[in-house]
C-alpha cells in the first residue's frame, strides 16, 4: 500500500482529506497522488443553458486554479513525495479514471455542515465501482491516527474479509486492534479465524463479540467505536445486497453518515 490518491477540491472537507492523506502517505512511506477535480455544473433545462454552464464552469476552474496554487505551495514544504493532475467532471467519475494505480483513496464521509458536494454518494460509488479501498474521514478531523486504536467490524462476509486483507499494511502500524463480531445468526466465519490470519502478519488482535438482539447492528458498531475508543474503523462496504442496503440504510451508509472517526472501506 504505497500509492495514496487524494481528492482535491475546495470544499468543507478538503483540509480533513489533506491532513489524513499526508499522515497516511508518511506512515506508509508512500507517494501522494493529488487529483484536483473541477465539478461540472448541472443546470435545469432553460434557454442558453450552454452559455450559463460555460460561465459556471469557468468560475469553478478559476477557484480550483487558486486552490491549486495554495496547496502546491503547502505541499512543497511537506516531507512526502507527490504529484498533481487535474480533471473536470464528477468526483466519482474522475477518481475512477485516475485510480488504476492507486492503492488507497482518501475521501470524506458525508459533510456535517454542507450538503453539497455529495461526499457520501461519491464515496459509495467509488468504493463499489473503482474496486479500491477508501478512507472516508469526517470533515472536522485534522489528522489520521495511524498508530492509534483500530476497530475491525466483522460479520464473516467476503466484503469484511476483503477489507481485512486490504487493511493489513495499516493495521501493522496500529497501537491496538480489536475485531468486533456482531452476531446476528448469519456469521459463518468466526472472528477468531480473522484474528489468526492477522497474527501471521504479527498483528495481535483481540476479539469482542456482541449480539444484534436488543440493538440494530449499526447502533452496536457506533457504540463499539465509543466503548473501544477506536481511532478508526475497518469494515466491508455494502456486505449485503446493495438494494437491501438502500432500503434499510445499512451499516455502510450509516458509517458514511455518522461515524465520528475515519472509516476504511473495501468492497
Amino acid at each position: 500500500m504505497k500509492n495514496v490518491l487524494l481528492l482535491v477540491h475546495e470544499d468543507a472537507g478538503q483540509e480533513a482529506r489533506l491532513q489524513a492523506a499526508l499522515d497516511l502517505t508518511r506512515a506508509l512511506d508512500g507517494h501522494l497522488q493529488c487529483l484536483d477535480v473541477s465539478l461540472m455544473p448541472v443546470l435545469a433545462s432553460a434557454p442558453y443553458d450552454g452559455v450559463g454552464q460555460a460561465m459556471l464552469l469557468q468560475d469553478e476552474r478559476t477557484r480550483e486554479d487558486d486552490n491549486k496554487i495554495r496547496l502546491k505551495t503547502r505541499l512543497a514544504h511537506e516531507d512526502v513525495r507527490w504529484d498533481w493532475s487535474d480533471a473536470t467532471g464528477s468526483f466519482a467519475g474522475c477518481i475512477r479514471d485516475e485510480a488504476a494505480f492507486a492503492d488507497l483513496i482518501v475521501l470524506n464521509r458525508k459533510l456535517d455542515t454542507f450538503s453539497y458536494p455529495d461526499m457520501r454518494g461519491a464515496a459509495t460509488e467509488i468504493v463499489i465501482k473503482a474496486g479500491k479501498p477508501i478512507v472516508a474521514v469526517p470533515d472536522e478531523i485534522r489528522n489520521f491516527p495511524v498508530t492509534g486504536r483500530a476497530l475491525v467490524a466483522w460479520d464473516g462476509s467476503t466484503k469484511a474479509t476483503a477489507a481485512l486483507r486490504a487493511s493489513v499494511p495499516l493495521l501493522q502500524l496500529a497501537g491496538s486492534v480489536v475485531i468486533l463480531e456482531i452476531e446476528d445468526g448469519s456469521v459463518v466465519t468466526p472472528a477468531e479465524e480473522a484474528a489468526t490470519y492477522l497474527a501471521r502478519y504479527d498483528i495481535h488482535a483481540r476479539v469482542v463479540r456482541d449480539f444484534a438482539v436488543a440493538n440494530p447492528t449499526c447502533d452496536i458498531l457506533l457504540l463499539g467505536v465509543e466503548i473501544q475508543r477506536a481511532d478508526y474503523v475497518v469494515m466491508g462496504a455494502y456486505s449485503h445486497m446493495q438494494a437491501t442496503e438502500a432500503v434499510f440504510g445499512g451499516c455502510s451508509r450509516t458509517m458514511l453518515t455518522k461515524s465520528p472517526v475515519p472509516v476504511f472501506l473495501a468492497h
